[in-house]
């Protein structure tokens, strides 16, 4: 008998706008299950905003938090956990993620700019939103297909139909 792998339940990972909080939530809630964002943790820990830290403290130190966000998740959390879509940048975190159960949400460009929105407060995506977005996930899809151990796609889906997908894969 095999035992149960230590960590979260899933992993969801994907671009801005793939559905990782939406889906998360609910997956976690369809399983029983704590939900955690990793964006949420590194908010906690510096006390403001996503957006605040990358203006405020740059990039760099807030893929310092995201990393660290990430590491003691991995280690300490059971339930559904989603990562910023550019979590899967830092090398080490590839490497934590590998064995976990990671699901990839795909999403076209198309529908990534419509959940997201143009006018985001997304700080990657100040300047010429809809390019900055296509030139993000052209740069990360190689790496999110390649920690993916299930893949779905959610373009014109409804949350509730990607989340019966996902657990129907675990």
């Amino acid at each position: 008998m095999q035992s149960a792998p230590q960590g979260p339940a899933a992993v969801l990972i994907g671009p801005p706008g793939s559905g990782k909080s939406t889906v998360g939530r609910l997956l976690a809630d369809r399983l029983g299950l704590p939900f955690r964002d990793t964006d949420a943790d590194v908010e906690a820990v510096a006390g403001k905003t996503v957006s605040d830290v990358f203006v405020e403290d740059g990039e760099e130190r807030f893929r310092e938090l995201e990393a660290q966000a990430v590491r003691d998740a991995l280690e300490t959390h059971p339930g559904v956990l989603a990562l910023g879509g550019g979590a899967i940048l830092h090398e080490h975190t590839r490497k934590l993620l590998s064995g976990h159960r990671v699901v990839y949400l795909q999403v076209g460009l198309d529908q990534a700019v419509k959940r997201v929105g143009l006018a985001s407060a997304r700080p990657l995506l100040v300047l010429n939103p809809r390019s900055r977005l296509r030139q993000l996930m052209e740069q990360r899809r190689p790496m999110y297909e390649g920690l993916a151990a299930i893949t779905v796609a959610t373009d014109g889906r409804e949350p509730e139909d990607v989340v019966t997908e996902i657990e129907a894969a675990l």
